[in-house]
């Protein structure tokens, strides 16, 4: 069959990406910039891809006339705490209206969990954006799930955050709340399993993993299964607000997920029927071997997509391209260069840079800073990277977003997503005579911009002095 698949640079759409094509599917990848697919090489080449903007685009380009099934994969339960409802509504709506134009017979659409009449504002989005594709000219099958266990999805992340970080703690009422969660494993048979299935079409059904637990007995049992030691104490008096600011502080996750995430937490999400298991036959993975699996990825380094990259995760809401020609004017810069013996080894280097890496000098000083932008709201460097020594344009890199990441022309460009009062850029380039370029570019937004500038030179001198010399002569880190 011939299929769209919406939100393809998403976590859910890079996994199951690689099934439609292992069973034989032509797929139509749409995303909003094409320099942000950063799916496998060899998948690329294999799909076509289409830039569509479902808030702002509602005719269909040819591309996506002729398809059998599209996958709505779309989401902006990031982007805000007061309108992604709104959007989420109008994208939907967009949707429909192009896919009007095509000959579309069935959408596959993955929303949430709905069994109580007292909905989170998340939940309740969920369930309009299902209303809206109903009004559709074609058949609709939704997947209604819980929390999703996998290598990178944010729930599982936020977990492991709170597990490998604190032995001991404080906890809201909502860690009392039941939940079901599902293996990504389940959720892409499930996916796949329903295309072009009759039985299925114009039904809803809910899907979960086999244990129904609460989010402590969660946390208690990955700490089982990673060894670990920890205590939860609850209380009841944490508020919703300090709820989402613990989340916040401890967690990778931005303020905007956390505070979204606390107000769906107190809400039940338990499977009321298990008719779609039984129609597809599957069978279902058990909690602790979820994450169990999401670690074999992960020490395997397979982690195939991370909810970090989205750019929802970071303050940088605009488009990729308008930032990779750094500016001229205005700026204030620091530059360095050196000739490099092994150019292809300190290129390995720099694409190696950040994460669990770190950034080869002064890597103390580098967490102080990410520390400081937690406390003022940014993103820190608890994002780390997906992959240890794989970058694509669009990915986070602690509190850097990539801009360009391109080993031919030997460039890496990276965009800040800290809290600074301007816009700055990173660069590395190893050119034709094999000197590698390091630049530092800080646009100033006022005399306070200026002033951050000149404040932090001193410490820009050593670090960026002794960053470039060890990613050129590959000195250990410090």
């Amino acid at each position: 069959m011939r299929i769209l698949l919406t939100g393809a640079n998403g976590y859910i759409g890079m996994r199951l990406l690689p099934q439609l094509l292992e069973q034989g599917h032509e797929v139509v990848c749409a995303v909003r910039n094409r320099n942000r697919f950063t799916s496998m090489d060899e998948l690329k080449r294999k799909v076509e891809i289409v830039e569509l903007d479902f808030l702002k685009d509602t005719s269909a380009p040819d591309k996506i006339k002729d398809i059998d099934v599209a996958y709505y994969l779309i989401h902006s339960m990031t982007a805000s705490t007061k309108d992604f409802d709104k959007k989420e509504a109008e994208a939907a709506k967009n949707f429909n209206r192009m896919m009007a134009e095509t000959s579309v017979n069935q959408v596959i659409y993955l929303s949430g969990i709905i069994n109580e009449e007292k909905l989170s504002k998340h939940l309740k989005s969920r369930k309009a954006v299902e209303e809206i594709l109903y009004k559709g000219d074609f058949n609709v099958t939704v997947l209604r799930a819980a929390i999703i266990v996998g290598s990178g999805s944010s729930s599982f992340e936020i977990i492991r955050d709170l597990c490998e970080k604190l032995p001991v703690m404080i906890t809201p009422k909502w860690v009392k709340t039941r939940s079901q969660p599902i293996a990504i494993r389940n959720i892409i048979q499930y996916l796949t399993g329903v295309i072009g299935n009759q039985k299925c079409y114009n039904e809803s059904f809910d899907v979960g993993g086999p244990d129904i637990l609460t989010y402590q007995e969660m946390m208690e049992q990955y700490a089982e299964v990673r060894r670990l030691k920890i205590w939860i104490i609850g209380v009841p008096f944490m508020s919703p607000k300090l709820s989402s600011y613990w989340l916040y502080f401890v967690t990778s996750t931005s303020y905007r997920l956390a505070q979204n995430l606390v107000d769906s937490m107190s809400v039940e999400v338990i499977t009321r029927d298990t008719r779609l298991k039984e129609i597809l036959d599957i069978e279902l993975i058990p909690y602790k071997e979820a994450i169990r699996l999401a670690f074999y990825k992960i020490e395997q380094n397979e982690v195939l997509s991370s909810w970090k990259d989205s750019l929802s995760s970071g303050r940088f809401r605009k488009e990729l391209n308008k930032y990779v020609q750094i500016p001229k004017y205005g700026c204030l810069q620091d530059k360095k260069s050196i000739k490099v013996e092994d150019p292809e080894e300190a290129l390995e280097r720099v694409w190696a840079i950040g994460g669990l890496t770190g950034w080869y000098y002064g890597n103390w000083l580098w967490k102080v800073r990410g520390y400081i932008d937690k406390l003022f709201g940014g993103v820190g460097l608890r994002r780390g990277r997906t992959h240890p020594n794989k970058i694509n344009a669009g990915d986070s890199l602690d509190f850097w977003r990539v801009l360009l990441a391109d080993k031919e022309e030997r460039r890496l460009l990276l965009f800040a997503e800290m809290k600074v009062p301007g816009e700055a850029w990173l660069e590395f380039k190893i050119d034709d005579k094999n000197v590698l370029h390091q630049n530092a570019t800080f646009r100033p937004k006022g005399l306070l911009g200026r002033a951050y500038w000149y404040a932090m030179y001193p410490f820009h001198y050593f670090i960026f002095e002794g960053m470039i010399n060890r990613i050129a002569k590959g000195i250990k880190k410090t």
